[in-house]
């Protein structure tokens, strides 16, 4: 099997596979590689391995070098000439009333190419703007509209948690994301409390998504009949961080009780204790029925 490099272009980038060309590297080497657009520099994401053709498309392109500190100098050229291209295309865009917010401007790294991303609402016209943008700049213009989450990886900040936002530091790829995931989390159905600064839904709520889910399957739903070792009750709530169920006892109040402690009541036309799938009859598969299954 051949072997391929991954390289990563942007912070939290994705990792693509290039041809090492029996280069040697370090992990975060900077690299100049040979890509469909032209020449770019990258960093080093994982070292040479052996891949597949399920894995990867060929023939790979290469890594041309190691990065100079010509090159590197060359990067910060283009950033301080991005930003002022950035500006000007900022008047271009408000002399023209043009609806549309413009992020970030990128230099390729022979600059032969520079492509602007911007927010909008709605498609916008904007072929004269890339000619007035080609007669000024002399070099290719591609202008890339991006959603409200793509502008806020390009623009970083911090989000709720008091942490740098989670796709500008380190998350390459958006996982849907639903309001069931947060019903199945036991939030406030407030879309507010849990929207990031893109006004999407946060994507930290996919990361504990499956353990709650594999979790609450492994404990009685609530509203079901249970046997604990103060006697029997109805199930009212979980504690899932702590895997706890919490209990209202006919007789005490409500206690909470380590999943393993409680136990469900064999009922006619119900096979849950012998670890079958309940086939309905009992409180239990009543109040499974009844709990909604849609997202929001």
């Amino acid at each position: 099997m051949p072997l391929a490099v991954g390289v990563s272009f942007k912070t939290a980038g994705r990792v693509y596979s290039f041809d090492p060309n029996e280069l040697e590297f370090k992990l975060h080497d900077p690299v100049i590689t040979e890509t469909a657009r032209g020449i770019e520099i990258g960093k080093i994401k994982h070292l040479p391995r052996e891949v597949t053709g399920e894995e990867i498309s060929f023939p790979l392109k290469r890594v041309l070098r190691l990065a100079t500190a010509a090159d590197l100098a060359q990067v910060t050229a283009n950033e301080e000439k991005a930003a002022q291209a950035l500006t000007m295309c900022r008047e271009r865009v408000l002399s023209r009333g043009l609806p549309m917010k413009l992020m970030r401007a990128e230099y390729q790294f022979d600059r032969t190419q520079i492509t602007f991303y911007f927010a909008s609402e709605g498609r916008v016209d904007f072929r004269d703007l890339v000619k007035d943008l080609a007669a000024q700049l002399r070099t290719r213009i591609q202008l890339h509209q991006v959603g409200a989450r793509d502008a806020a990886k390009l623009l970083g900040g911090i989000g709720p948690c008091g942490r740098a936002l989670c796709c500008s530091t380190w998350l390459t790829n958006f996982d849907a994301i639903s309001m069931k995931m947060a019903k199945e989390q036991s939030l406030f159905l407030n879309p507010t409390k849990f929207s990031g600064v893109c006004g999407k839904l946060m994507c930290c709520l996919r990361y504990e998504y499956d353990h709650y889910r594999e979790t609450k399957a492994q404990m009685p739903v609530i509203g079901g009949e249970v046997i604990t070792p103060d006697g029997p009750g109805r199930v009212v709530g979980h504690n899932i961080i702590r895997e706890l169920v919490i209990v209202g006892l006919k007789e005490g109040g409500d206690r909470e009780y380590p999943a393993g402690d409680v136990q469900r009541p064999l009922v006619r036309g119900c096979n849950v204790l012998a670890g079958g799938k309940c086939v309905g009859g009992c409180s239990e598969a009543k109040a499974k029925a009844s709990e909604p299954d849609e997202d929001e």
